[in-house]
């Protein structure tokens, strides 16, 4: 891919420089740095925010009828075939993704705007049953400015779940990308001004959490702030909104358990491990990465699981070649926090490694490719010594953020239900098994927001996704929650009595008699 530009912000429709610090974009297949980007500082953030007030209160987007915006929103849809390879060239660059995972991502996210466009379209008023003669109906209002912050592991995919609502509703946005991976949010805020969005009520900012991200969601005019992130900066930006008393959705952490049963269908099953466990090179907060087998076909799975990690690590190479199968992991931090993580679990005798467990370092198999340089790290199992001493690992209680999991034996229905409740996070979960009447049963006792059977990591925009417990976060996106948690309802009753009616409706009239209220 040819050299890139230097990045900047998107403020009032146009890129220009920014006045933090300047921050490196490296390429984590090689480790070398392909260009700079500008953070946003404290008068940066202001600005964006209060261009961002000043499109709202003008109504440039935010009073538009819900038609005019659904326009918008399709015709974003419309303009990302055309620019489908380079957006997906920019995802590659930023994140190391193999490009086969690129292609397949980016392409599928037309449908967040297709959806939102439609609920506009279609979205009914409610009129409830008040007593008397009353009219009162509910209308959804937009919230004001709101701040939405997103992280390095599918930066376009999450920047366009967040978007997609949060327009449909009326606000005007300050999006903050992470520092690693910048670009495609630049692009896609360039997208939607030739989709037709107003200059003004989209603002992209980079920059750090601790700087840039603080400045914008303390700033009093925040209405709203949405975060994808980890749990402990989820529980710092929710002290500050708070203090502002704006709404907020974090999306955080997760440990996601997957469970194969005996009546399992194993191929399937160990296919499924694969893509939950692997995609993204685990670096997604419903990645498998507690896989729970019945003992009774554990050393079936395990053989298989292994020839399958093993597979994918032989075919590990350039992110641009279309046959890689899997890219190295975002940042030398991350590489660094995966290999403490597998450490700690081999180093004290608590799990053994079946297969990686080290950082892919020479030449690949497949392609040549250099791996010294790169974040490279193989498909990783690690196994329990003992039926309980990998439950003190960091990782069976940490996210790892990389391709590694462990696989655990059980018994019994209500113990694999435990060793899956077995967390403080409850985001996703997965259950493999062909008696649908098991898989119901323990669905139903699973802690999770989401629980797929006999697939994982499936993300519709009309569907859900959010965690049930404190630190996998607070609320959900997708789906009509999402597009209402956008908006405040704005009540509106109207008397239709007659004249005489409402003249002896007098409630300090001289005399006796009954009054209302209410």
């Amino acid at each position: 891919m040819a050299e890139l530009e230097r990045c900047g912000l998107w403020i009032s429709g146009k890129e220009r420089p920014g006045k933090g610090e300047e921050i490196p974009l490296v390429d984590p297949s090689s480790g070398e740095t392909y260009t700079y980007c500008d953070a946003g500082s404290v008068d940066d953030c202001a600005e964006a925010i209060n261009v961002a007030q000043a499109a709202f209160v003008s109504g440039v987007w935010s009073k538009k009828s819900r038609h005019e915006r659904a326009d918008v929103l399709e015709r974003a849809a419309a303009l990302f075939p055309p620019k489908l390879q380079h957006l997906i060239q920019l995802e590659v660059r930023q994140t190391g993704r193999a490009i086969r995972e690129m292609a397949a991502q980016v392409p599928s996210l037309v449908r967040w705007f297709k959806y939102y466009a439609a609920l506009l379209r279609t979205e009914e008023r409610a009129v409830l049953p008040t007593a008397g003669k009353l009219h009162n109906w509910v209308d959804r209002k937009p919230l004001g400015v709101v701040v939405q912050i997103t992280p390095f592991n599918h930066p376009l995919l999450i920047a366009v779940k967040k978007l997609a609502p949060a327009l449909a509703a009326g606000n005007s946005v300050v999006l903050k990308p992470s520092e690693l991976t910048p670009l495609t949010s630049i692009a896609l805020a360039k997208l939607m001004q030739e989709a037709g969005l107003p200059d003004g009520v989209l603002s992209v900012v980079p920059g750090k959490g601790a700087n840039t991200g603080k400045a914008l969601v303390e700033n009093p005019l925040v209405r709203k702030v949405d975060v994808t992130g980890s749990t402990a900066a989820g529980r710092a930006i929710g002290e500050i909104v708070g203090q502002n008393l704006a709404k907020y959705t974090a999306e955080l952490g997760g440990k996601a358990p997957l469970l194969v049963f005996e009546k399992a269908d194993v191929t399937a099953a160990v296919n499924g491990i694969a893509f939950g466990s692997f995609m993204a090179s685990g670096q997604t907060c419903v990645a498998a990465t507690r896989i729970l087998v019945q003992n009774t076909i554990f050393d079936q799975v395990l053989e298989l699981l292994t020839a399958k990690a093993e597979s994918i690590a032989r075919r590990m190479g350039d992110p641009t070649n279309h046959d890689s199968m899997m890219g190295p992991l975002v940042s030398a931090r991350q590489l660094v926090n995966v290999e403490e993580i597998v450490d700690n679990a081999t180093s004290g005798g608590k799990a053994k490694v079946v297969t990686g467990g080290k950082r892919l370092r020479g030449t690949s198999e497949l392609d040549g490719f250099d791996f010294t340089k790169g974040y490279f790290y193989p498909p990783t199992i690690l196994t329990s010594t003992s039926p309980s001493s990998i439950l003190e690992t960091r990782i069976w209680k940490e996210e790892a953020f990389g391709p590694v999991i462990v696989v655990a034996g059980f018994d019994t229905e209500e113990e694999a239900i435990a060793l899956a409740n077995d967390s403080e996070y409850g985001l996703g979960a997965a259950i493999w098994t062909s008696d649908l009447s098991q898989a119901f049963r323990v669905s139903e006792e699973i802690d999770a927001g989401i629980v797929w059977i006999n697939t994982h990591h499936r993300n519709d925009p009309s569907s859900p996704w959010g965690g049930t417990k404190g630190p996998s976060g607070v609320g959900s996106e997708n789906g009509v929650d999402a597009y209402r948690e956008y908006t405040k309802a704005k009540s509106t009753i109207v008397n239709y009595a007659s004249s005489e009616e409402m003249a002896a409706d007098d409630w300090f009239r001289e005399g006796k008699g009954d009054v209302r209220y209410g």
